[in-house]
């Protein structure tokens, strides 16, 4: 095949890498003269669901902001705004004539489905690139998986831990000892301490454009105001130094921690510049490790941190291209219920859904133990439909994309997929909603009343899945303890909770999204 002399390279807006692999090496094959950028801020893509408006805010005005970066290192750019994403390649390619069309690969199935089908519409060849911003690319440690073989998270963990050398000693083994330290992380907030803030990076004049925008556009949801996210590649590494700094040392203990009054507690809120490339994933792994080398923070804090970045995104990751496309109809608990109206408006009467739903309307954020323990349990013990959940989370969060999202929520959160991803359900009642929280300190329920006018819906619930799948869970060793606690049900008892749990279901308004399930 002929080289070409000038290249179009296409770059969407969840791969904005500082040193990007396609556009370096379209350099060092035509010289920067020869390459021209492609990128394209799609309104109709960014109105396909109720997305947060400071999600959008922060994926244009991070797109504009790179789109300069690429102008002040003399690389040509075509910043387009179109209806879709195939319309403006077409336009560009007519318009240029560009002896070929590069591109990394969509992180995201059907993105990725629809740049392979470019090979076939456009009048000039298409190269696709292997994506470089997950590191279980360039080291998968399961590459073949027999069909119906389970891989649990924790043996990828250690192969991607003992490949890359990341917190190992000298002779190989893992730093202090253990791999995992797990159940060192699992502490309430104390009374009286006081996460640090954020940093907030004030809007300059292109974000500010971007702000005015994302106002103008209809059926967003959440509010813009007060955005002080990173969009570039300097002030996310700013935030990563912050983080490092004044957040690290107490992520560990208190990382499943949820409090009404702190809205991120200790956590990092990087994985948003992540997932869109203005971080890379060994920068953050590097750091963390740095930090417990220099003595900056603890063992626990370290490992808890990298387990996120190089064992669960990693995993996720994997898993999702592992089991799409067969993930968008996993259902594995037959749940057929709308996603209830609490969610998308925050009106509820239990005190920790409601905190944490008007947090994401005001913020797009809430962590991993919220959505997992709050959110995806409610909703796997309410029969809600696993795309049902998914389209909300993808509407609701700054850092949510397909990738992430189907198998954390699908596969762990709803357990959705025969347990191919999360072992078991990962339910709970009211009790440790009390134990990890203050939530329940003003809540109109009561957590430790399992029937009764002010019974928590979460124990109604909860008891109420366990009767009903009781013979299913028994099969479950990992869920034992769930069915052991109904020995201190008695007959006449279950029959009140099964009661009660269908009447509080019954008054579930569900919303009805005017899009279909994520078709």
């Amino acid at each position: 095949m002929k080289k070409p002399t000038t290249i179009l390279v296409w770059i969407p807006g969840d791969q904005l890498l500082a040193e990007h692999p396609v556009i370096e090496q379209a350099i060092a094959q035509v010289g920067a003269d020869g390459v021209r950028v492609l990128l394209i801020e799609s309104q109709q893509r960014a109105l396909r669901l109720p997305y947060h408006r400071q999600k959008i805010v922060l994926l244009f005005s991070a797109m504009r902001h790179y789109a300069d970066h690429l102008r002040q290192r003399g690389i040509n750019v075509d910043y387009i705004h179109e209806a879709s994403f195939s319309a403006a390649i077409v336009t560009v390619v007519a318009q240029h004539h560009p002896g070929a069309v590069w591109m990394m690969q969509s992180a995201e199935f059907r993105t990725r489905r629809a740049q392979q089908r470019l090979e076939d519409t456009l009048p000039v060849p298409v190269r696709l690139f292997a994506n470089t911003q997950f590191l279980v690319g360039e080291h998968n440690p399961f590459p073949s998986v027999p069909a119906g073989k389970r891989v649990v998270m924790e043996p990828f963990y250690r192969a991607m831990r003992t490949h890359f050398g990341v917190l190992m000693t000298a002779e190989g083994g893992p730093a202090g000892g253990r791999w995992n330290y797990d159940e060192d992380n699992r502490k309430p907030l104390p009374r009286g301490l006081t996460p640090p803030a954020l940093p907030h990076f004030v809007p300059d004049v292109i974000t500010r454009e971007v702000l005015t925008q994302v106002n103008s556009l209809p059926r967003l949801t959440g509010t813009a105001e007060g955005f002080g996210h990173a969009v570039t590649h300097e002030q996310a590494q700013a935030a990563l130094d912050d983080f490092i700094a004044h957040r690290l040392p107490w992520f560990g203990d208190y990382e499943d921690a949820m409090s009404a009054e702190h809205d991120t507690l200790f956590h990092s809120v990087l994985s948003p510049y992540l997932n869109i490339g203005l971080l890379t994933p060994m920068q953050l792994i590097r750091a963390a490790e740095r930090a417990f080398q220099d003595g900056l923070a603890p063992l626990n804090a370290a490992e808890g941190f990298v387990r996120q970045v190089l064992g669960w995104r990693e995993y996720i990751y994997w898993q999702y291209w592992r089991q799409m496309p067969d993930l968008l109809q996993a259902n594995d608990w037959d749940a057929q219920r709308g996603m209830p109206a609490m969610f998308w408006t925050g009106e509820t009467d239990m005190a920790c859904l409601r905190h944490v739903t008007t947090r994401l309307l005001r913020t797009g954020y809430s962590h991993h133990i919220e959505r997992l323990m709050l959110i995806c349990n409610f909703c796997l013990l309410a029969g809600v439909h696993p795309l049902a959940v998914s389209e909300w989370f993808l509407s609701m969060y700054l850092d949510a994309y397909e990738w992430v999202v189907l198998p954390n929520v699908i596969g762990m959160g709803l357990n959705a997929d025969g347990g191919r991803t999360a072992t078991k359900p990962y339910i709970a009642s009211a009790s440790y909603i009390r134990r990890m929280s203050n939530y329940c300190r003003d809540c109109h329920f009561k957590p430790d009343a399992r029937t009764g006018p002010q019974a928590c819906p979460f124990n109604l619930l909860y008891w109420n899945f366990v009767i009903t799948n009781e013979d299913r869970l028994r099969q479950n060793p990992r869920s034992g303890k769930a069915v052991l606690g109904l020995r201190h049900l008695s007959a006449d008892e279950r029959a009140v909770v099964q009661e009660q749990a269908a009447d509080v279901l019954s008054k579930l308004e569900v919303y009805e999204n005017p899009l279909s399930w994520l078709k």
